[in-house]
């Protein structure tokens, strides 16, 4: 029997949706106010789902601890009040919530073994929701 857990958590980060590829007319036009040069904020809220089977000793997926101390120790030290466009991830790609959304997913995917990671949903404002499940 398979079950699902989902966890979230919430950083608040910084970025500037911007590329070399594309002239900065491009970029404005691309990214508009997303592009401001000195960048903007969000508190994103970030749910993990895992699955996997249900422990018979301990009736869980996984230990909501330890999923808190790798989301802790990988994602949210890692991201929360940063400037994303700073990060290794993000030096050959743009800050997009849908990168975001993978480059958390591949930080977690081999780290909560041996349950597996369903997906990474985030929420980056009340009307933006980007999900990915690997692929």
């Amino acid at each position: 029997m398979k079950a699902y857990f989902t966890r979230a958590y919430t950083i608040s980060a910084s970025h500037r949706l911007h590329t070399d590829a594309l002239s900065p007319e491009e970029n404005r036009a691309t990214f508009g106010k997303c592009n401001n040069p000195h960048g903007h904020g969000h508190n994103y809220r970030i749910e993990v789902t895992v699955g996997g089977p249900v422990d018979a000793a301990t009736g869980m997926v996984i230990n909501m601890a330890t999923l808190d101390a790798v989301v802790g120790k990988n994602i949210v030290a890692r991201f929360d009040h940063r400037n994303l466009n700073l990060d290794p991830i993000f030096s050959q790609r743009v800050s997009t919530t849908e990168n975001l959304s993978i480059a958390i997913y591949d930080l977690l995917r081999t780290a909560l073994e041996p349950a597996i990671l369903e997906k990474v949903r985030i929420e980056e404002t009340e009307n933006n929701f980007f999900e990915y499940s690997g692929g």
